[in-house]
């Protein structure tokens, strides 16, 4: 089954002052968010397969769509998240179907490598819900430098029988950040913590 995507929205957040102090260089985050159809809304369906094939195509299409604003190359990347908002008519599982099983190698081969777990979150919500993007350091968990996350909502979605999907990705980790850890230029990324 492929995405019946309705909008696409994708945006970017640079930071160039925190708290009065200069950020050098920017901070850049990218957002990409596809509205689709729920072709599950308003029943139960004990095979969510169809809602993992549309997850593998979006990772790949909000991936690449985030990589192109931020003008990066894809080895560049330096952090990725995932989230989904679920219109009524649709349940959890139905967010979970899509970002679990079959988004994230795809979303991998968009920023290239990706060797930690993509951060994710969900939840149910009505049109112009607001749901946090959570982000971390897509090669090494433990660069504490990359936690962060990135607000997502799209103002007329999701409709009841429909799923607001995001992706974000971004080039640096957090303004200015402090509190210590291993660092991006120290980290090995070869088992996804370190």
């Amino acid at each position: 089954m492929q995405a019946k995507i309705r909008r696409i929205v994708v945006q970017i957040d640079e930071v160039w002052v925190e708290n009065g102090q200069p950020v050098s260089p920017p901070v850049r985050r990218a957002l990409a968010m596809a509205v689709i159809e729920n072709p599950f809304a308003g029943r139960y369906v004990e095979d969510l397969d169809a809602l993992m094939t549309v997850g593998q195509e979006l990772g790949a299409l909000l991936g690449q769509r985030c990589v192109q604003a931020l003008g990066i190359k894809p080895g560049e990347a330096q952090s990725y998240g995932k989230a989904a908002i679920v219109g009524e008519a649709g349940e959890l599982e139905h967010a979970a179907a899509i970002l679990h099983p079959k988004l994230g190698a795809p979303l991998r081969v968009a920023v290239e490598k990706g060797a930690a777990l993509v951060p994710s979150s969900k939840k149910m919500g009505a049109m112009g819900a607001t749901i946090d993007v959570p982000l971390g350091h897509k090669d090494a968990a433990y660069v504490r430098s990359h936690f962060d996350a990135i607000e997502a909502r799209v103002t007329d979605a999701p409709r009841a029988n429909e799923i607001v999907v995001c992706v974000a990705v971004t080039d640096s980790g957090r303004p200015n950040p402090r509190v210590g850890g291993l660092k991006h230029q120290d980290m090995i990324g070869k088992d996804g913590l370190n």
